[in-house]
């Protein structure tokens, strides 16, 4: 084309360009990409291996490759009617890869991995171990709790069936004109009483010092022998023989 001539704006020339917007850096940063890369492998071809690695990669290769008759045992175990890939022993049931090498590379002693090992395994048995001890320490807790919770239920219901004997035997020792209790303690407590004296009271409590079991106990004897009363029964009965014989027991556990 001419320098005067204008160009041919319908021509394949002009409409097989890429004028894609974007299209040149897209390219640049492709070409970029690879020329790094190819720098790259040049740089690790060209880098100096260190002895380590020039010794493990002839190391490699020896152990890849088979013994031959250079090597004069392998020599002895042809001369003996050895064949290569035949395993050893007279009836052929020994090996037939040699005992592959362990290199050891790094600098700590013989017995470290042993040693590491057996620390890991103290390790993991203090934790076992530890866990172990939790869990019944968790599991004791537990049974303290329920024989906790079942003697304060037990406790609250013999407190219940003290009131109920109590009320009993005032109502039943009133019916026989007896104005004054056999203890104190055998008939319930007026709820509104006149402080008379502090002392007195305190030598009445200590005189009364029973358990709430005991109370119960002696208190249920008194009405069954004074009154032929069981409070579990709710029932009077006729006299000692008619209470023993349709009386289950003279305790909570016999009516249940």
């Amino acid at each position: 084309m001419g320098e005067g001539e204008e160009e041919d704006y319908m021509s394949d020339l002009f409409i097989k360009q890429d004028v894609r917007p974007g299209l040149p850096m897209v390219r640049r940063v492709k070409e970029a990409l690879q020329k790094e890369e190819k720098q790259k492998e040049a740089n690790e071809r060209n880098r100096q291996k260190s002895v380590k690695e020039e010794e493990k990669e002839r190391r490699d290769l020896v152990l890849k490759s088979a013994l031959g008759n250079e090597n004069k045992g392998f020599a002895l175990l042809q001369k003996m009617g050895y064949k290569s890939g035949q395993a050893l022993g007279k009836s052929g049931e020994g090996i037939v890869e040699p005992i592959p090498l362990n290199i050891k590379t790094g600098r700590s002693g013989l017995g470290h991995e042993e040693f590491k090992k057996r620390k890991a395994e103290e390790k993991l048995e203090n934790y076992r171990q530890k866990l172990h001890m939790k869990k019944q320490a968790n599991e004791q807790a537990a049974d303290q709790f329920r024989v906790r919770f079942k003697n304060k239920q037990e406790e609250r219901k013999m407190e219940g069936d003290l009131r109920k004997s109590q009320r009993a035997c005032q109502q039943l020792d009133m019916q026989k004109n007896i104005d004054v209790p056999k203890e104190t303690w055998y008939w319930l407590e007026p709820e509104e009483e006149d402080m008379k004296d502090e002392e007195d009271k305190d030598d009445e409590c200590t005189s009364s010092d029973l358990s709430v079991s005991e109370k119960l106990q002696l208190l249920t004897a008194y009405l069954r022998e004074e009154h032929f009363y069981c409070i579990w029964c709710g029932t009077t009965y006729e006299d000692s023989e008619d209470l023993s014989s349709n009386c289950p027991g003279d305790s909570a556990a016999d009516h249940d």
